[in-house]
């Protein structure tokens, strides 16, 4: 996806999210490589994907997510903070 698409896509609360997880991600893993940035339609979460396997994601606004995938099984592990994610 284009990042002018992208951008025109987000709503108010949707933008309040992108502003979190820019903040967040400047904040705990600038530096860090970004595979992609996105907006998931079916779970409203706004993102940035890192190549170490986690996402810093907002929905609605609200407080930031870290998510890691876990390549094997296929399973999202939600964390409260960048280094629990880290370290698990």
């Amino acid at each position: 996806m284009k990042t002018n698409q992208f951008i025109q896509e987000l709503r108010n609360s949707d933008l309040e999210s992108w502003i979190l997880v820019q903040k967040d991600y400047q904040k705990y893993a600038q530096g860090e490589d970004i595979m992609e940035c996105g907006f998931n339609k079916n779970s409203g979460y706004v993102y940035i994907a890192l190549e170490n396997g986690i996402s810093i994601a907002s929905c609605f606004g609200q407080d930031v997510d870290y998510i890691k995938y876990d390549f094997e099984t296929g399973e999202e592990l939600f964390f409260d903070t960048y280094e629990e994610a880290i370290n698990n």
